[in-house]
C-alpha cells in the first residue's frame, strides 16, 4: 500500500506542474486569428501587480496564450507533407502601418520613352557564340572586356589618319566616355526623380563653381602658358574677370604706379592739424584759484619770517664755551623712566 501511495503522490505532483487546458474568465476575450491576436477586456489587478508584477503578468499571458491555442484547435485543419496546418479566417481587426505606403517608383527618361512608344524590353542571355574567337563570351561585365581585348588584337588605321596615332588609345578613351556619359545620365535621372535642380553642364551642389569663379579660373589657365597667354586663342563669347587684367596675371610686368597719398587723405591730414592748432585749452577755474590762495599764503609766511626779531648769538668767551644757553636740569623733576644723556659723572 505505502508504494501505491507513494506512486499516486508522485503522480500527483507531475500533474500540479502542468496547468488544465480550460481557463476561465469573467468575461469573454475577443479573439482575431486572422491576425493571432487576443484582446482581453477582464479587470486589472493592480494589487496583484504590485505585490509579484513578474508572476502575474506570466499567468495573465499564459491563460490568453491558452485561450488562443484552444481557438486555433476548433479551426478546420488540412494535412501537408506529413503536417497538420490550420486553415486561418480573413482578418477583422484594422492595424495601424507602422510606414506610409510604399510610392511606386519613378520612371526615367526611357523607360517614359519606351512605354510612349510601345518599346519592350528584351532579355539577353547570359553569353553568346563569337565567330572570330569560336568560343562562347559572356555578354556584359569584365569578361566581356576581355574577350573585346583578344578579338581586337589588331586594329586598322583610317586612311586619312595620323599613322603615328594610337588606335588603340583612341578607342580606350572612347569606352571612357561612353561609361562617363551613361554615369552623367544615370545621375540626371536620379536629380529628375527626387526634383533636384541640374545645370546643363553638371549638377547643382557645394562642390560646383559659379559663373564667375569658372570665368576666373578660365583666365588664369589662359596666362599660365609659357606665353603668357598672348598665342592663345580667344574662344566664342569670351569674357574677362573683373579684377584681374594682364598686369596682374603677367609677372614682371609694368605696373601703373601706385598714389602715395590716397585720395582724400590729404584733406583728412589738414582737417586734423588745424583741430590741434585751434584748439583752446581747458581753463579750471576751481584749480586756479587755488593754486593762487597758496601762493599768496606762502609769500605771507615769507614776509613775516623776515620782519620777526632776531636771537642774540653768544661771542666766543672763555675757554671752550661758546654763546649758547647752559641746559637747565629738571628742577627736581626727574623721570626715572628716561634714559639719562651725556656722559656720566663719578
Amino acid at each position: 500500500m505505502d508504494i501505491v501511495k507513494e506512486v499516486l503522490d508522485k503522480q500527483r505532483k507531475d500533474l500540479e506542474k502542468y496547468k488544465p487546458i480550460t481557463v476561465e474568465k469573467h468575461l469573454e476575450v475577443a479573439t482575431d486569428l486572422g491576425h493571432l491576436m487576443v484582446t482581453d477586456p477582464n479587470y486589472f489587478d493592480d494589487e496583484k501587480f504590485k505585490a509579484d508584477h513578474e508572476q502575474y503578468l506570466l499567468d495573465l499571458t499564459r491563460d490568453n496564450t491558452q485561450l488562443l491555442i484552444n481557438s486555433i484547435w476548433e479551426l478546420p485543419t488540412d494535412r501537408q507533407d506529413e503536417y497538420i496546418v490550420a486553415k486561418l479566417p480573413v482578418p477583422r481587426t484594422v492595424l495601424p502601418r507602422a510606414r506610409k505606403l510604399p510610392v511606386p517608383k519613378p520612371l526615367t527618361k526611357w523607360e517614359q520613352i519606351a512605354k510612349a512608344k510601345g518599346i519592350k524590353k528584351r532579355t539577353r542571355d547570359k553569353k553568346v557564340y563569337d565567330e572570330v574567337l569560336d568560343k562562347w563570351v559572356p555578354t556584359y561585365g569584365y569578361q566581356r572586356y576581355k574577350a573585346e581585348k583578344e578579338k581586337d588584337w589588331v586594329l586598322e588605321v583610317p586612311q586619312n589618319a595620323d599613322p603615328n596615332k594610337d588606335m588603340f588609345q583612341e578607342k580606350r578613351d572612347l569606352r571612357i566616355e561612353r561609361i562617363a556619359k551613361n554615369e552623367i545620365s544615370r545621375m540626371k535621372n536620379i536629380a529628375r526623380t527626387k526634383k533636384i535642380q541640374t545645370l546643363r553642364t553638371g549638377f547643382l551642389g557645394p562642390e560646383s563653381a559659379s559663373a564667375k569663379e569658372l570665368v576666373t579660373a578660365a583666365n588664369i589657365a589662359k596666362a599660365s602658358t609659357a606665353s603668357v597667354g598672348v598665342f592663345q586663342e580667344k574662344l566664342s563669347n569670351e569674357k574677362v574677370a573683373r579684377g584681374i587684367g594682364v598686369r596682374e596675371l603677367i609677372p614682371g610686368s609694368k605696373r601703373k604706379r601706385t598714389p602715395l597719398t590716397l585720395p582724400g587723405e590729404k584733406k583728412r591730414n589738414l582737417d586734423i592739424v588745424s583741430k590741434v592748432l585751434n584748439k583752446k585749452p581747458k581753463i579750471d577755474v576751481e584749480k586756479a584759484i587755488s593754486l593762487q590762495k597758496a601762493e599768496a599764503r606762502a609769500e605771507r609766511e615769507a614776509a613775516s619770517a623776515e620782519g620777526a626779531p632776531k636771537k642774540k648769538q653768544g661771542k666766543k668767551g672763555a675757554k671752550g664755551s661758546f654763546g649758547r644757553k647752559k641746559p637747565k636740569g629738571g628742577q627736581g623733576k626727574r623721570n626715572h623712566s628716561k634714559r639719562a644723556v651725556g656722559r656720566k659723572r663719578r
